[in-house]
């Protein structure tokens, strides 16, 4: 009972953080709405048991893109006095297509079997990660390592020519 009271009470945060991004006529005020909504999916993560995602999610949603999010926007002078000359010419369209999205969900969930699955104790998740990057998946694992210091290498490159230029 109480986990479920727990859930619906970040889903309801994360949800109004979310629509706070959206909504909002600040720029600064819709970045530290993106803070609560990302930390409510954190809380969801942890509910579900996915440490590691949720360690993830923290490390890199919140510690990274978000940080450096608030810092662009705090150092770009005059953020803050843009103005949008007609906000009202896509909103129509708009609660259109979220009345639509909104009908094809709930029609969804209402007929939808939902299967419960039995009951388990939470177990941590970063050791079967580990034992899979480093067994079953060690090829793709280092595959991917390659690609990305390929993207790396390549990014240096690039910019080393046009330093030169």
């Amino acid at each position: 009972m109480l986990q479920s009271v727990i859930f619906y009470a970040l889903a309801a945060g994360t949800i109004a953080s979310a629509a706070a991004v959206a909504f909002s006529r600040n720029i600064v005020y819709s970045t530290f709405a993106l803070l609560g909504a990302f930390m409510g999916v954190v809380g969801i993560y942890i509910l579900l048991a996915a440490d590691f995602v949720a360690m993830v999610q923290l490390l890199v949603y919140v510690g990274g893109i978000l940080v450096l999010t608030i810092f662009a926007v705090m150092l770009t002078q005059g953020i803050g006095d843009v103005t949008i000359s007609n906000r009202a010419v896509g909103s129509v369209p708009a609660l259109v297509t979220v009345a639509i999205a909104g009908a094809v969900m709930l029609y969804a969930i209402a007929h939808t079997r939902w299967h419960q699955a039995a009951l388990h104790a939470a177990a941590p998740t970063t050791y079967g990660i580990g034992n899979a990057f480093l067994g079953d998946y060690v090829l793709p694992f280092e595959v991917a390592s390659l690609v990305l210091l390929a993207a790396l290498i390549g990014a240096i490159v690039i910019s080393r020519h046009e330093a030169r230029e």
